[in-house]
């Protein structure tokens, strides 16, 4: 059962409500022995949505969190519970998403762009800006089996950042590439969250979390423990981790 900490502040500046998630749960068959188990990823999760907000959710490793970015995506449907989406478009932004390692940088930026619903004509209008946020130069007409890991990330994040649906949901995208690139792609953020943008955000970064989010969601095994303004529930989930690494 999930504690929702809502302060009077945050009452006042709630909008309008895009997604509501009442008691949600996901289970699927995983291969086990001759005939497979069922396996619960999520149990009971609950929490409301609303314009304008930055929703951090945090958890362990192996708790839920990108499959509660997917069932919000559309992408996947609940096995028990309510999903209410109110008419707005919810877009999963995942790095290197239908990358081709035989194909170049910009063939590669225009496959994911496509995959994550942008038109081709759209993703070659914007290109140029890919290429220059990446810093990747001439290596755009490489094959990206020849980058690195950094320049993977580099692009993949150029091209995510392209989307620009009603809501954004970011699975550990900051994460990503060396210190001066992070600082970049940080600021990208935050620049989208001051022009009211609504985005989930999924991280193990606390400091992001409270650097970016105004409200958040604690996920554990399953089950959202805990849904409020972010300082509150971060207090909270690291006294819990205390006394589970101390026990």
């Amino acid at each position: 059962m999930t504690t929702e900490i809502i302060t009077n502040q945050e009452v006042q500046q709630k909008h309008e409500l895009i997604m509501s998630l009442k008691n949600v749960g996901l289970s699927y068959r995983r291969k086990r022995g001759v005939f497979g188990e069922e396996f619960w990823a999520l149990k009971d999760v609950s929490f409301d949505l609303y314009q304008g907000d930055t929703l951090g959710i945090i958890g362990r490793n192996g708790v839920g969190k990108s499959t509660l970015l997917r069932l919000m995506a559309g992408i996947m449907q609940p096995s028990h519970g309510q999903l209410i989406n109110t008419g707005y478009q919810a877009s999963l932004l995942s790095l290197q998403l239908g990358f081709i390692y035989y194909l170049s940088g910009r063939e590669n930026a225009i496959l994911s762009g496509m995959f994550m619903g942008l038109r081709k004509r759209e993703i070659l209008k914007r290109m140029d800006s890919i290429i220059e946020f990446a810093e990747l130069g001439d290596f755009i007409d490489q094959p990206i089996a020849t980058y690195s890991s950094g320049m993977l990330a580099r692009l993949g994040f150029s091209v995510a950042f392209q989307v620009d649906p009603d809501v954004l949901l970011i699975d550990e995208i900051l994460g990503v590439g060396d210190a001066e690139f992070y600082q970049k792609s940080t600021k990208v953020m935050q620049e989208k969250i001051h022009s009211n943008k609504t985005i989930v955000f999924v991280s193990h970064h606390a400091a992001l979390i409270q650097q970016l989010c105004n409200r958040v969601v604690w996920i554990e095994n399953g089950v959202s423990r805990m849904a409020g303004d972010t300082r509150t529930v971060l207090a909270e989930y690291h006294k819990f981790l205390h006394l589970e690494s101390a026990a």
